[in-house]
């Protein structure tokens, strides 16, 4: 018998939260255009998909809508503070017609879950200050000492421990892919 958890397969709120699979790629794309309405979140997805050094087998994961679609998208990469391996949120995004519905935290929750199931230690998210907090992320450089690698709001940039030590301090390094240095 599987293990729900760990396959993604527990229903939240109605929701379906899964891992993405090759046959959901395009469906990715599509949820990504529709939530940013610009390509640039898309685009990003499509190219930490192909650098091998950020993506993450297992830590992309999407939310079937209750009628079966892909509702909703987030994804995990590798990023580093200083030398220390860690997890950057992002992008993360519901199609228009589902936001609000609780489907963007069904699907953030059971990827967070993955990644302590992958043994991952701390997630980097630049992001709403009023939304992540209730994922547990605080404000990376006020409580953990950690830095973004260029000027970004103090409150928009958090950090969550996954196994509940303590998240190395430094200056984060995200894949190239994000542009930031």
């Amino acid at each position: 018998m599987s293990d729900p958890i760990r396959s993604g397969s527990v229903r939240t709120g109605g929701w379906l939260p899964r891992p993405e699979t090759a046959a959901d790629i395009s469906a990715v794309r599509r949820v990504n255009l529709a939530a940013f309405g610009t390509a640039e979140e898309a685009d990003l997805v499509d190219a930490l998909r192909r650098d091998p050094a950020a993506w993450l087998p297992g830590l992309s994961f999407v939310a079937d809508a209750p009628d079966g679609p892909v509702a909703a998208h987030a994804l995990l990469t590798r990023c580093y503070v200083d030398d220390v391996p860690a997890v950057a949120l992002a992008p993360c995004a519901v199609a228009p017609e589902h936001q609000k519905s609780g489907a963007g935290s069904a699907v953030i929750r059971a990827l967070l879950d993955a990644a302590r199931a992958a043994g991952e230690r701390t997630a980097i998210v630049l992001g709403h200050p009023p939304y992540y907090p209730r994922f547990g992320f605080e404000p990376a450089t006020a409580r953990f000492g950690i830095r973004p690698p260029q000027p970004w709001p103090e409150e928009a940039f958090m950090a969550l421990s996954l196994d509940g030590s303590i998240p190395p301090r430094g200056t984060v390094r995200y894949p190239a892919a994000f542009g930031t240095g």
